[in-house]
């Protein structure tokens, strides 16, 4: 009968392809761990012969490897906060998690998972606190108490409801599975698994317990109330199939390193039967032996008639295999495996070039600006629960943006004489610039004209009218 621990449909729809990723992030150790689930026994293989052959298995890291470098190429700077971010969640950025883990670092860890999964999730949250002792905001942060934001693996949350408000999806309950550790006896520990069930303005942990009949049952274990109205979960998309699911953005590409890691052992394997040649032995008479080894020699009396010999591979499957594991590198490469990819020496323009490169990172490049809303909607979580009205945004600098960093001087000279000759209005000038990053892409366009119009006169002019 379902009960609290009972995931939704769509959870279970994902775990499939998310048990791929998790194989394969956990590299060629894990991967053997998981026996037959990925490295079919053959028919008829020995349980011995098929032991070895995993032991000996070797994972190349292509997925690894490629979301890694994904994550270096949308971190290529230190995230960046705009100057009107507050104070107080400016020094919340260098202990962003409360855990010890400033804002860049644990935003590249947000985006790694979500590069994975398809989708990561964040939980704003705050301590709790006895409202007997602590009334006012003066008293948290006299406590130093303050909003701080938590990882949640896609893993972790089972189930969910949702409802439409004035056009938009609402999250109405959130169930997440947690597992915590708790002192047991002098010096031991035990794990404690738990449900977290949250609705707007309410916290509910539930616990495993054994009911009357024996069985076990989940209760109420711990509860509290929220000064939040809607439950502050934000959730990062990088391949959105419905509210709150996603699937890996570089599932072909798993597939494909799941295929390599079962060729390269099958082809380490013939390799390993081609390089021990097969002695032969051919016109001995009953129940004769013979002595094979360097201090040894064989009497024959007619070599026409008997005789010994090796026969070797051919070596046309060991040849088959190589190329076939060549072509499914290729395919890899194809499929996002950026690291194995072949350098292209060939000379091309500089405007090919960039559009090559803009062709190559827009998908990355979207998912990096996503990246940056999540963010921003997580510090104006976070300075709601301080009493502030706005709480900053924040800049991701991109490997595409770093090397978009030269100053394009005839486009801006473009603009400055468009903008001169009134072919432009003011604001378009500067969302222009905004787009050379001449200007603060985060600003406000209106903001800009109205504090260009708005500049202090210069006291440089003032001097040299005195001089005439």
């Amino acid at each position: 009968m379902p009960d609290i621990s009972t995931p939704n449909l769509d959870y279970g729809q994902m775990t499939q392809a998310w048990d791929i990723n998790d194989a394969l992030m956990g590299g060629t150790l894990f991967m053997r761990t998981l026996g037959e689930s990925y490295l079919p026994k053959w028919p008829n293989e020995e349980l011995v012969a098929y032991r070895h052959r995993l032991s000996v298995a070797t994972l190349l890291p292509a997925y690894e490897e490629t979301i890694s470098q994904n994550v270096g190429r949308v971190f290529a700077e230190p995230v960046k906060l705009s100057d009107d971010t507050p104070d107080a969640i400016v020094k919340s950025a260098d202990n962003f998690d409360m855990a010890g883990n400033r804002l860049d670092v644990w935003a590249q860890e947000y985006f790694r998972m979500a590069s994975q999964y398809g989708l990561a999730h964040a939980l704003v949250d705050f301590p709790r606190v006895d409202r007997s002792e602590t009334r006012t905001r003066a008293d948290e942060k006299a406590r130093g108490l303050r909003p701080y934001a938590t990882l949640i693996n896609p893993r972790q949350v089972i189930g969910w409801e949702s409802e439409v408000r004035d056009g938009m999806t609402v999250l109405t309950e959130l169930r997440i599975k947690e597992v915590v550790i708790e002192k047991s006896g002098d010096f031991g520990q035990k794990k404690i698994e738990q449900i977290r069930y949250l609705t707007p303005g309410k916290v509910e942990i539930y616990r495993k317990s054994t009911g009357v009949d024996g069985a076990a049952v989940w209760l109420v274990y711990d509860a509290w109330d929220t000064s939040r109205k809607d439950i502050s979960l934000v959730t990062l998309y990088t391949k959105r199939t419905g509210f709150l699911c996603g699937t890996p953005p570089l599932l072909n590409l798993a597939l494909l390193n799941i295929k390599h890691w079962q060729s390269q052992s099958e082809q380490d394997n013939i390799l390993h039967v081609a390089r021990v040649p097969i002695l032969s032995v051919f016109g001995l008479k009953e129940g004769q032996e013979l002595t094979i080894g360097a201090s040894s020699a064989t009497q024959f009396s007619d070599r026409a008639k008997q005789g010994v010999e090796y026969t070797e591979h051919s070596g046309a499957a060991v040849g088959s295999g190589e190329t076939s594991l060549e072509k499914l590198e290729q395919q890899m490469r194809m499929a996002g495996a950026k690291l194995l990819r072949v350098e292209n020496t060939s000379t091309k323009s500089v405007d090919q070039t960039n559009e090559e490169r803009m062709q190559e990172h827009s998908p990355l490049y979207t998912m990096a600006n996503s990246l940056e809303d999540a963010l921003d909607n997580i510090l104006q979580i976070m300075a709601e629960w301080m009493g502030l009205d706005n709480g900053g945004n924040v800049d991701v600098r991109t490997e595409l943006d770093t090397a978009e960093q030269t100053l394009n001087a005839p486009a801006v000279l473009a603009i400055q004489s468009l903008r001169q000759g009134g072919d432009i209005r003011p604001v378009d000038a500067v969302r222009a610039l905004q787009n050379l990053r001449v200007i603060d892409p985060d600003a406000k366009p209106e903001d800009v004209v109205t504090e260009l119009n708005n500049l202090t006169p210069s006291m440089i002019g003032d001097s040299d009218e005195k001089d005439q």
